[in-house]
């Protein structure tokens, strides 16, 4: 997940989404419309819901509040709940959610939690009783809080006991270990600077941290023992993907079925955008009647040991391989360094790209296993043709070098949910078998 935080409110404040039209798509394969908790697949025998909404628009009621209010842009969120481990009355429906195919795990904004939920979450403990704290690092960003364990569900898909991350938790984790902090980029400690009440991270691992976190090192993913004088011994994690947890596992690699992928179906936008727009996400790939994978092209990608990092493909633009490239649900724009692109120079806008006219771009992705796919798009000036009500757009970019402090993207092209607008893009799971093809890979 890679944020512009707070640059586009001076142009997009203005979103009106509650009288807005919605775009709906149409489903890879489906075969059931049914909302409840089951369906019928092939002979009519019960299979678990394994679809949800995916919604984009102004984001939780807290971004426009107070003197940084802003609405959300490009931001693609479901709803989840979560329960007190083994109540089914001590629960809370939580919206606006982030679906992130580029990180693993779930983590909330500790103050969304309601008071009876919060009180009765267990926190996870290590070898000495002591509870356990998590930072994670996204490229801009960091979020530090307390490993918790909730029963989660979304759509008909349930895990029982599952860790999650409560970012910005008090008391023993109100102060930030230094190793995290020192990490470069800003605090996420609050709805608006993450612009969501949480992430629910469903990339291409089964956990967040694999390995690394199991030999105690520090990663993207770190963990702490975290006794009441405080955080700050870095502790070792083993990685499983199925009860009992240590790291926080992907949702999805942690449900009994329809655990080896997920398919994020979204409709195309037009070029002066949408105030909202509504698609779908299919949890499984290959499991049901809803969820084929058919003629889309499978491109594997980096595994957990790739020196390059996981789920990573190689881009070949402008006459050079990017070979750290990757699909991000969570970043709101393309993220690409082309020197010959006019920037625009807007103060609303700067770092993004204004070309002079609406341009075709022509990446190639290129995967671990050397097939090929067109990644082309056409990017156009935000600044004339964005609607003022829009909360969604596509073919608009960031020149990485610009933000400030710049992102690391001498080597990458970060594909993001415009990306996947007019698209069923498919996330398998490393490990798992998923439509007769193994993960991990992306497929559209």
């Amino acid at each position: 997940m890679i944020k512009i935080a707070l640059m586009l409110c001076a142009v997009l404040s203005l979103a009106a989404c509650s009288s807005s039209p919605s775009v709906s798509p149409t489903t890879p394969t489906s075969t059931s419309t049914s909302s409840s908790t089951t369906t019928s697949s092939g002979g009519g025998t019960p299979t678990v819901v394994n679809f949800a909404t995916v919604t984009l628009d102004g984001g939780p009621a807290a971004l426009n509040t107070g003197t940084n209010a802003y609405t959300a842009f490009n931001e693609p969120y479901v709803t989840i709940t979560l329960c007190a481990p083994g109540s089914a009355t001590n629960c809370q429906t939580i919206d606006h959610i982030i679906l992130d195919t580029g990180s693993v795990g779930l983590r909330i904004i500790q103050p969304v939690l309601n008071a009876s939920l919060l009180s009765a979450l267990t926190n996870e403990t290590d070898a000495s009783g002591n509870p356990v704290g998590e930072c994670y690092q996204y490229v801009n960003s960091y979020a530090f809080g307390s490993v918790l364990q909730a029963d989660f569900a979304i759509a008909g898909e349930k895990v029982t006991n599952m860790p999650f991350q409560a970012i910005a938790d008090t008391g023993t984790f109100a102060s930030v270990p230094s190793a995290c902090s020192s990490g470069a980029g800003t605090s996420i400690n609050s709805v608006q600077s993450f612009g969501a009440n949480g992430i629910i991270g469903v990339g291409t691992t089964t956990t967040d941290c694999g390995s690394i976190c199991q030999a105690g090192n520090a990663s993207g993913a770190s963990y702490y023992d975290c006794p009441k004088t405080g955080c700050a011994t870095l502790i070792a994690r083993f990685a499983s993907a199925t009860a009992p947890f240590q790291q926080l596992p992907n949702p999805v690699a942690a449900f009994a079925t329809d655990n080896n992928g997920t398919i994020m179906v979204l409709p195309s936008v037009p070029k002066e955008g949408v105030p909202t727009l509504t698609g779908t996400v299919y949890f499984g790939i290959g499991t049901q009647t809803n969820n084929a994978l058919g003629s889309q092209t499978v491109l594997p990608v980096t595994t957990s040991t790739s020196r390059l990092g996981p789920g990573t493909l190689s881009a070949s633009y402008n006459g050079k391989t990017l070979s750290q490239s990757f699909l991000d649900s969570g970043s709101n724009e393309y993220f690409f360094i082309d020197t010959s692109l006019t920037p625009c120079t807007q103060t609303s806008w700067i770092a993004f790209y204004c070309p002079t006219s609406p341009l075709t771009l022509s990446p190639l992705l290129t995967a671990t296993n050397g097939m090929t796919a067109s990644a082309s798009f056409t990017l156009y000036d935000p600044t004339k043709t964005i609607l003022a009500t829009s909360n969604v757009a596509p073919g608009i970019a960031v020149n990485p070098t610009l933000v400030k402090p710049p992102l690391p993207f001498a080597n990458s092209f970060d594909f993001g949910v415009p990306f996947f607008f007019g698209k069923s893009v498919y996330t398998a799971i490393e490990g798992r078998a998923a439509g007769g093809t193994n993960g991990p890979y992306f497929a559209y």
